[in-house]
């Protein structure tokens, strides 16, 4: 049988799924025009931050794996992506300062990883291939934003980042292969991401950079 008369693959994702894309495409959108909110920017260019910050990783994750590009089929995700950046843009900026775009983008990594996991176990992808493509769907889109807004990605900050979406991804595929339930799976997983994450906002926890082993 020729590829063009294959069968496309029986695609099983689990109820909780559109639950954590919405929550980490919401959250990631508003880390995306928190960036660029506090360097002054437009409304444009807000909607502009949290639509690529929203769909980057999910982006990547979906033509890695052969899935339709999410984004480009969903006009939701357009719609929560701009509607967030106007909820930003119509709110006073006391509301923002501090530590909230590192919040926001803490929610938004331990959802997308498990997110990003999930659906690629749906499609078939095995596990650790598909722990990966949690860790690309919970760090590219913050990858983007930074590149964009002209600060050092967050990969090459020192606190934990990429190893809090790693924690998420990999538990929850942990978990299943175990048999664990999904909804509990997934619960587990976001939370024990987040409380990495969480943890290395608040105390800068980081692991030992090269050269600094002795």
């Amino acid at each position: 049988m020729s590829p063009a008369l294959l069968p496309p693959p029986t695609i099983l994702l689990p109820a909780f799924a559109p639950w954590l894309d919405i929550a980490g495409l919401a959250v990631f959108a508003a880390s995306g025009a928190l960036a660029a909110a506090r360097r002054g920017q437009t409304p444009v260019t807000l909607a502009f931050f949290a639509l690529v910050t929203g769909v980057g990783g999910g982006t990547v994750r979906d033509l890695l794996i052969g899935a339709p590009v999410f984004w480009i089929h969903d006009a939701r995700v357009s719609a929560v992506c701009l509607a967030v950046a106007a909820i930003i843009w119509a709110t006073p900026e006391r509301w923002w300062r501090g530590a909230a775009l590192d919040w926001f983008d803490a929610v938004g990594l331990a959802a997308y990883a498990v997110y990003g996991a999930a659906k690629a176990i749906g499609y078939g992808v095995p596990p650790l291939p598909a722990a990966l493509m949690g860790v690309v769907t919970g760090c590219v889109g913050g990858i983007i934003r930074d590149v964009l807004a002209g600060e050092p990605s967050i990969l090459m900050r020192p606190e934990l980042y990429v190893t809090a979406a790693a924690l998420a991804a990999g538990s929850y595929v942990g978990l299943r292969v175990l048999g664990v339930d999904t909804w509990a799976a997934a619960a587990l997983a976001a939370l024990a991401g987040f409380g990495l994450r969480a943890a290395a906002i608040r105390w800068r926890l980081a692991l030992p950079a090269y050269g600094a082993r002795g």
